[in-house]
């Protein structure tokens, strides 16, 4: 039986640490895109057909919904997963609410963190025959997919994620395990310092749900905080960070060279208009913020950021720093083909810049033999969904067809089998 193509249209899932991406192969983009975050009510059981699977809260309308006591958890840790059921609601959102789709009706491309492990990878392919009963599955490396979306068989990805940046060589198709490099330092460590940079000048980021605008006059609206007692500090904070995470995105953007705080001091200030109708003024911080990833010890300069053990205190490898201990660790004989195909994708590698002043860094430091070239896809959409549209393709290839894991193989074999048909 031919899985793919035109006979079956098969399904690829992207779980990042930020959001979800989930269409049909073949397709230029995916048709959902949600966050990879759950809510979860104090002793919530499932009911009946209820469509949230273990009466979690997935997908953006639920986690925008304010209600007592809901508490919002990423399923991702350390860019891995570690809450299943979590996970499990979020592949149902996927197939219920936004494809609507029988997944008993279309194989599954399942992308994978590069640095998955191999009990991770087991019960992913568990969980998802025994759950949704798939005629066939597939995991693909997050990093062979986005060198499959950009054309290469041999590249160096550096996927710049929201838990942090990973960085995998891929060599003839295959991802050469040893070369896999990652820093903590991506989207949610650049969100934070925004969050900081705001609120120690005395900001309050108000989320939606937390006030309304009042007409006192025509024309003129006053901001009436609303009283929301049972909401939760991980519902607020997620929402916190939201805005942050948008101001961030809408006016940050990479300097030429390394940030000099006494030099850029007098940089003209960009306006950014709050939901709440307030408006806000970012100098200088616009150019720090992301000046972090090539400079991790700036993040102890903002308020509240002093010690922040999840990012090894400022001592977390900078973006430079981690493609070339990746590249050290393979052989020396391929490395000049790696220093000219870096790859740069991923959601965080959207700054203005960013690509020129990584060029620039790891030329500098390179050896004089090799040649760095970093390339990114073209546009924005192809930049963030690089993983998904390498699935898409893939799993849409006639001569891919006979890779699947078969429903009946799993029966047979079991999961282990996952790691001979998707190594």
């Amino acid at each position: 039986m031919a899985y793919g193509g035109d006979e079956v249209n098969a399904i690829v899932l992207d779980v990042g640490s930020s959001t979800v991406k989930g269409g049909y192969a073949g397709e230029d983009t995916p048709k959902a895109v949600y966050p990879s975050w759950v809510g979860r009510l104090p002793g919530s059981k499932p009911v009946g057909n209820s469509k949230r699977k273990h009466g979690l809260y997935a997908g953006a309308a639920a986690l925008n919904f304010r209600l007592d006591h809901l508490q919002v958890d990423p399923v991702l840790q350390n860019g891995l997963y570690h809450d299943w059921d979590g996970l499990e609601a979020l592949w149902h959102h996927a197939f219920s609410e936004r494809l609507c789709v029988n997944p008993e009706e279309h194989p599954i491309m399942l992308a994978e963190p590069s640095h998955n492990t191999i009990e991770n990878r087991e019960r992913m392919c568990q969980l998802m025959f025994e759950q949704y009963q798939p005629p066939a599955l597939f995991l693909a490396k997050n990093a062979v997919l986005s060198s499959f979306a950009t054309g290469r068989q041999t590249s160096l990805v550096v996927d710049c994620g929201h838990e942090g940046t990973t960085v995998a060589a891929v060599h003839d198709g295959y991802l050469l395990p040893k070369s896999i490099s990652r820093t903590p330092l991506g989207g949610a460590a650049l969100t934070k310092c925004m969050l900081k940079s705001v609120e120690s000048k005395g900001t309050i980021l108000r989320p939606r749900h937390s006030f309304r605008r009042v007409e006192r006059a025509p024309g003129q609206f006053e901001v009436e905080d609303l009283d929301v007692p049972h909401t939760t500090e991980s519902f607020k904070q997620f929402h916190r960070e939201q805005i942050a995470a948008d101001i961030k995105e809408a006016i940050c953007r990479v300097s030429d060279g390394p940030f000099d705080a006494n030099e850029n001091a007098n940089i003209p200030t960009v306006n950014y208009e709050l939901p709440d109708g307030n408006e806000i003024q970012v100098g200088p911080d616009r150019f720090k913020v992301p000046e972090v990833l090539f400079q991790p010890r700036l993040m102890s300069t903002f308020d509240g950021l002093e010690v922040v053990a999840a990012y090894n205190g400022g001592d977390a490898p900078s973006l430079p720093g981690v493609v070339l201990e990746s590249i050290s660790k393979c052989d020396v004989d391929i490395r000049r083909e790696l220093f000219s195909g870096i790859i740069l994708t991923g959601g965080t590698s959207l700054f203005s810049q960013l690509r020129d002043r990584l060029e620039r860094e790891l030329t500098e430091a390179a050896p004089q033999t090799a040649k760095v070239k970093v390339t990114s896809p073209a546009n924005a959409l192809e930049r963030r969904f690089s993983v998904w549209i390498g699935g898409s393709i893939l799993a849409s290839l006639g001569s891919f067809q006979q890779m699947w894991m078969s429903k009946a193989e799993y029966e047979e074999h079991g999961a282990s089998l996952i790691h001979r048909k998707a190594p």
